[in-house]
């Protein structure tokens, strides 16, 4: 088994979804975790610590050599890695930069606007143009990068 696999059996084992995985330089291991759908609710820092502990054994007693690992949350500006992420966060605003300039597209190849609900393995983007609205259509295999737009409110939230 190999160390991704690993890691991600270890993490939804606890009742968490793996976000991604960085093997990086010198042995850092970076681990992002999420909350499932179904929970509705926001990674903590605890769920970090434990995650964290877990994973050390497994990969310790696993015998996978890494010299330090983080675990943390992916962010507000959340990765979409997989087709369930993108059905997920539909209306949602995302940015997404293809690898290639889609076909009748004046070079362009990043788009930012909402998400619309998935057509199979067909994703949708609605963004503004000069003359309204226009919906870019795509798969995960066009993809280069997707983000979730951070959305956030600093009013106060006295009435």
């Amino acid at each position: 088994m190999n160390s991704r696999t690993l890691i991600e059996k270890t993490v939804t084992g606890l009742g968490f979804e793996v976000v991604d995985v960085e093997m990086a330089a010198r042995g850092l291991v970076r681990v992002f975790i999420d909350c499932t759908p179904e929970q509705d609710a926001t990674i903590t820092v605890e769920d970090c610590a434990t995650v964290s502990h877990q994973l050390s054994h497994v990969l310790t007693v696993e015998n996978i050599n890494y010299e330090r690992l983080e675990v943390s949350s992916p962010g507000l500006d959340r990765p979409l890695n997989r087709l369930s992420d993108y059905v997920r966060f539909v209306g949602q605003e995302a940015i997404v930069k293809l690898r290639l300039p889609m076909p009748g597209t004046p070079n362009r190849k990043t788009y930012q606007g909402v998400i619309r609900e998935p057509a199979g393995e067909t994703l949708h983007l609605e963004f503004e143009v000069k003359d309204g609205a226009a919906m870019l259509a795509f798969t995960l295999a066009d993809v280069d990068k997707a983000r979730l737009v951070p959305q956030v409110d600093f009013r106060s939230r006295k009435a």
